[in-house]
């Protein structure tokens, strides 16, 4: 029977027969020097690789609240308010028994009436100048000027009498939504004669404002009639609908390196007021919306709900996502293979073997459990004492990456060789690894500064929500706050979580057509 050497550790079992005798012996020693010899001069090592694992980068939900401001001006709703209310307010034409009392005088023993009551026709008319809107905050103001013109004709059958008299009507709108995204109004009534209509007449005054402002005050209710009407002329459930239908959409924050995207689900809208502005009217809403953080392609459109009636509240304003910065671990391989080549050239001797030529070749770097990350290196090593320790291959090695949160610099702990054997030759390797100087110079390649990534992502970031258009409707945000969390080793390369947060504003500003 032939004679077989197989390789156990560090030495040579033979298998054969007894009738081989010294044959097979003197035949098994060739082969041990043999084969001592080939593995002095180059032992491949091969190690298992520690498990790959391709994660996706999880990042956490964001709650954002969104200012809608819809904005209508106020000279336009004037001009409306003009044309829906007469200048006549009304006429005047009556018939009084007693427009001047019975006049007494005492003589000290007795009142004696000298003067009778006098009837007189009052007739007239009251007419209004040009309305007046203004305000401030959540007050919407209504001037309305008066002039009034009536005349007391034929008083006792004899004379006849005419006054004039001016008084400005205040109307102060406190505006609404009903639960179907209709405006309303409530309107307190204010008013004051500036001069109120009179005439002088036998030594008294006879006043008229009495029976003006019985009739003023159906007109100026006609306000809490006229008002939402015309501010329903805005259309705005027509535009909510349509803002709201394409709020569900997906923002590019970043095109590459990586892509990234913020998914918008909004869930509810709350009525924040009205507000005077100047010349502007404007409507603030506020959509409160989830905003999710997605790497990749393009994630699908969250399915659209109907526009939900309006909330009684509205949430803390306030746009809030999450940015990806991304260090592909292709990036880290060829740092960290340029410090180990470096750091062979300075020269390495190990403990019980003495100085050691080495020749560092790939590295592969990628993520393995527990958050760590798996180190490949082919390196070829060679002790400079005895030609017997030479050996090569690939040894692997973990590492734990981390920074503090806030800081964009990735530093690398607990670098730790995988590879063990009790094969003296493997050892070379496993020894070269094991030195704290080697260690250390790997994780110093594996430190990594975020900063510039981190910049250009914020910069796309900035522009890309910066000015937004869908549809008729523009997003305009600002981010006014940043930092980042902590690094995670995902499946993709090391994320590191960026959250930002500032305020956005959606505005009714349709193309021309």
């Amino acid at each position: 029977m032939p004679i077989k050497a197989v390789w156990e550790g560090q030495g040579i079992r033979t298998i054969g027969t007894r009738a081989s005798g010294v044959r097979a012996s003197r035949a098994g020693t060739s082969v041990l020097i043999a084969v001592l010899l080939a593995s002095g001069c180059s032992h491949k090592v091969h190690s298992p690789a520690p498990p790959r694992i391709t994660s996706e980068p999880h990042f956490p939900l964001g709650t954002s609240s969104i200012v809608v401001p819809i904005s209508g001006s106020l000279d336009d709703l004037a001009r409306a308010l003009e044309r829906q209310t007469p200048k006549r307010l009304w006429g005047i034409d009556k018939q009084l028994d007693a427009c001047v009392a019975a006049k007494r005088v005492d003589l000290g023993i007795a009142h004696v009436r000298v003067l009778p009551k006098l009837g007189c026709r009052i007739v007239g008319e009251v007419t209004r100048g040009h309305l007046k809107l203004g305000g401030s905050g959540n007050r919407l103001t209504i001037d309305i000027p008066v002039h009034a013109t009536i005349a007391a004709q034929k008083v006792g059958g004899v004379v006849s009498k005419t006054a004039t008299g001016d008084a400005i009507v205040h109307a102060v709108a406190q505006l609404s939504i009903t639960g179907n995204w209709s405006p309303s109004a409530k309107v307190r009534i204010a008013y004051d004669w500036t001069t109120p209509p009179g005439i002088d007449f036998l030594g008294q005054r006879i006043e008229f404002a009495s029976k003006a402002d019985a009739r003023l005050k159906p007109v100026i209710a006609g306000l809490e009639r006229s008002l939402p009407r015309e501010l329903n002329k805005l259309d705005l459930r027509a535009k909510l609908a349509s803002a709201w239908r394409q709020g569900f959409t997906s923002i590019m924050l970043n095109r590459e390196r990586p892509p990234a995207w913020m998914r918008v689900t909004p869930k509810r809208l709350g009525f924040g007021g009205y507000t005077v502005d100047r010349r502007t009217l404007v409507l603030t809403l506020s959509a409160d919306a989830l905003t999710e953080t997605f790497v990749g392609a393009r994630p699908a459109d969250p399915a659209a709900t109907p526009l939900p009636p309006p909330a009684a509240s509205v949430g803390k304003q306030g746009l809030n996502f999450f940015i990806p910065v991304l260090a592909d671990y292709a990036q880290l391989e060829p740092v960290v293979h340029r410090v180990l080549v470096k750091r062979a050239k300075k020269g390495i001797t190990l403990a019980g073997i003495g100085p050691v030529d080495v020749a560092f070749g790939k590295v592969t770097i990628y993520a393995t459990s527990g958050g760590r990350l798996a180190i490949g290196v082919q390196a070829k090593a060679k002790a400079r004492n005895t030609s017997l320790l030479a050996t090569k291959g690939e040894v692997w090695l973990t590492a734990v990456p981390y920074n503090v949160p806030n800081s964009q610099l990735i530093r690398a702990r607990d670098v730790a060789i995988t590879t063990d054997t009790d094969s003296e030759t493997v050892n070379l390797l496993v020894s070269l690894f094991k030195d704290t100087s080697v260690r250390d110079t790997i994780a110093e390649g594996l430190a990594h500064d975020f900063a510039p990534d981190y910049q250009k992502v914020l910069r796309s970031a900035r522009k890309a929500i910066g000015a937004r258009r869908e549809g008729d409707f523009l997003l305009s945000a600002d981010v006014t706050r940043v930092e980042n969390g902590t690094l995670a080793v995902t499946g993709k390369g090391l994320f590191l979580p960026v959250r930002a947060a500032g305020q956005a504003t959606i505005t009714y500003a349709p193309l021309r057509r």
